[in-house]
């Protein structure tokens, strides 16, 4: 039996549609109104699958240990971002000329956040400098290397490598320059053995302090596992090309003016959105792929 799951008004579902898009095949299932996964618990295996009717948010679940129920119910919450206020978002974007008519238009924008802290990292790292399209494709070649769950559901066949099997297993996958497939390998190294831990707990100087030392992760990196793992809501990406091409409409350029609007220029424009920059970047996230 589906259960609802409280949330602060308005919810505007686009996150259903990110999450599609970088949804890993037999590890994630999604549609534009749902999304659903197998889950690594405490007490074991476990999946879920959370459902918008256009009103509310309807959870299914199954878990091997029933213990882990209010684990998963609230692994669920921060990747959907519940707790979240979107009004007073709502507001603050509102008073910027350019967003305002988007804010109109899309109320109650939610900020994606994950599962497994270390599972974002490595897949941010997989990610970066190349598309959304080829990183999910990267990203579905590994998950050979997952876990058969013992509670199959449809597609939902495997769990999502973990370090420890990326890092043994990743180098006859991964495609790509070697310093790039050492690095990324190098850092699932670290989190399997517990040399690089990330969760929760952090702050966006600590998650800094830990990450930026290591090779092949640089100031997106930080910024988009902050976005995700601690749900900052005043993460900026400058470098972005999707956040630059997305301002760069919004504002009535062309893709091609957008596209010669230095980094500078956009960390400048986003000063007073703060302390709601990541969802001004969810926003021009969106206008960059509507054109």
């Amino acid at each position: 039996m589906a259960v609802a799951l409280e949330f602060r008004p308005p919810f505007e579902p686009g996150i259903f549609d990110f999450l599609s898009a970088r949804a890993v095949a037999g590890v994630e299932e999604a549609t534009s109104t749902s999304y659903a996964r197998t889950l690594s618990l405490p007490g074991g295996h476990g999946w879920f699958k959370l459902v918008w009717d256009g009103s509310r948010l309807l959870l299914e679940h199954e878990v091997e240990d029933v213990a882990d129920v209010p684990a998963l119910v609230s692994r669920v919450r921060h990747l959907f971002n519940l707790d979240h206020d979107p009004a007073a978002a709502d507001a603050a974007l509102a008073k910027d000329p350019l967003l305002a008519e988007r804010i109109a238009k899309l109320p109650g924008i939610r900020l994606p956040g994950c599962v497994d802290p270390a599972e974002i990292l490595l897949r941010a790292m997989v990610g970066q400098q190349i598309t959304v399209a080829a990183a999910t494709t990267a990203l579905r070649q590994l998950a050979v290397l997952g876990t058969s769950s013992r509670l199959p559901q449809g597609t939902l066949t495997r769990f999502f490598p973990t370090p420890a099997q990326l890092a043994m297993g990743g180098r006859l996958i991964l495609r790509g320059p070697q310093r790039r497939i050492d690095s990324i390998l190098a850092v699932a190294g670290m989190l399997a053995g517990g040399g690089l831990r990330i969760d929760a707990s952090d702050t966006p100087e600590t998650l800094a302090e830990k990450l930026l030392p290591l090779p092949g992760i640089g100031p997106w990196t930080v910024g988009y596992v902050s976005m995700r793992v601690l749900a900052n809501s005043d993460v900026f990406l400058p470098t972005d090309a999707a956040v630059r091409n997305g301002y760069g409409v919004l504002r009535g350029d062309t893709l091609a003016q957008a596209r010669t609007i230095k980094s500078p220029v956009l960390a400048r424009m986003a000063e007073p959105l703060r302390p709601w920059r990541s969802y001004a970047t969810l926003h021009f996230w969106r206008v960059s792929g509507e054109k």
